[in-house]
């Protein structure tokens, strides 16, 4: 069958122009853990043409809302925290030592560059590291490893008072400045894709429905929530104030494919082949079998994984919240998480928007999702 006027927009491209430029900004944008607010502007200003209100919370998470009169409320949701670190102690010769906010890996700090977001803006710094040379003759050719303890910044300062002079203080939070890039066969690297993936990829649903022309059934509750990385807070405040009857969370995935990660422990999932849908005691049973449906219909690949007790996503906060809300998790493969070079696939992101969408197409507050 010869595809329509109508079918050939919609299966275009997603990432081309507006939306590309700004992937890339909101990539290179910091957004830390509790201190998320740039991050959230950028996105609630890209996504305001297509959203008929917002709600915000006293801790940062912003929702863009579609149809806000409607009783029965669907969310789609991603987390706006990337992880970081605070300054924790500045030493007389101005070194600076320091606590990880989320789950950074202190393995991968040496010889970084970062931003202090101290009182007077950014302040340059480096992880410094001691030269190999000096590595190998003080410690018999064992070589220390790199530890939050013996890790510190160097902003230039040699002193506690010339590093405070800058506005570097107890409490700043530091972010890596590595960005986004692009590399061969589509594929995309940056730091915080896990999860400003997420929020670009409910922005663009949100687009593609106000360019299509789409009425929903439903309300529908764009969520750019907060504070993941330290314990899915922020999904737990949005979940119990807006009362979803539906929820589908998107987050990243481990692509097992590169070395030193077990597939018979995480499963086989690879960039470029689709999202991956998760079985979790969390998830939905009904509505996962929904979601699927879908990606079967609009030929969509899609990847299984199997989940524990918890999804370590904020589909446990909006699933077992209030009375209880049928969640499903739509995660996007990933490689090198939590590291500056997080890599994933143009494709996948495109697919993953495309099953948002096309499932919230297919649901409406008549879809069955009762277990008896």
């Amino acid at each position: 069958m010869a595809k329509t006027k109508k079918d050939k927009k919609e299966s275009k491209s997603i990432l081309a122009g507006k939306s590309m430029d700004f992937l890339k900004n909101y990539i290179n944008t910091p957004s830390p853990v509790g201190f998320e607010s740039g991050g959230q502007k950028l996105w609630m200003e890209y996504i305001k043409p297509y959203v008929d209100s917002f709600i915000t919370d006293p801790y940062g998470t912003a929702v863009g809302v579609i149809n806000p009169t409607a009783k029965f409320k669907v969310v789609i949701e991603a987390h706006a925290d990337e992880i970081s670190w605070f300054v924790n102690y500045i030493n007389d010769q101005g070194l600076i030592y320091l606590k990880r906010n989320g789950g950074v890996d202190h393995q991968i700090a040496p010889s970084m560059r970062v931003a202090i977001h101290g009182k007077k803006g950014p302040v340059k710094a480096v992880f410094g590291w001691p030269a190999i040379h000096t590595r190998m003759s003080n410690n018999e050719n064992k070589e220390p490893q790199p530890k939050v303890e013996n890790l510190s910044l160097d902003c230039g300062a040699r002193s506690k008072k010339e590093a405070e002079a800058l506005g570097v203080h107890i409490g700043a939070v530091v972010t890596y400045t590595d960005g986004y890039d692009e590399l061969a066969n589509d594929f995309l690297i940056g730091r915080a894709f896990d999860n400003r993936v997420g929020g670009f990829m409910i922005a663009e649903v949100a687009r593609l429905l106000k360019e299509h022309n789409k009425t929903l059934p439903f309300g529908l509750y764009i969520v750019n929530a907060v504070q993941e990385e330290i314990g899915l807070r922020g999904a737990e405040m949005i979940a119990r104030r807006l009362k979803p009857d539906v929820a589908i969370i998107t987050d990243v995935t481990h692509d097992t494919s590169t070395p030193m990660i077990s597939k018979i422990i995480e499963g086989d999932i690879q960039c470029g082949k689709g999202p991956s849908l998760a079985y979790a005691p969390a998830i939905h049973n009904k509505l996962l079998q929904l979601v699927q449906d879908v990606a079967e219909k609009k030929n969509i690949p899609v990847q299984l994984r199997t989940l524990s007790r918890s999804t370590g996503t904020d589909t446990d906060s909006f699933a077992y919240a209030n009375d209880g809300c049928p969640s499903v998790l739509i995660s996007i493969p990933l490689r090198y998480m939590h590291t500056t070079v997080e890599m994933l696939h143009k494709k996948d992101i495109e697919d993953t928007i495309k099953l948002m969408y096309e499932t919230l197409l297919t649901l409406t507050p008549k879809t069955n999702l009762s277990y008896l």
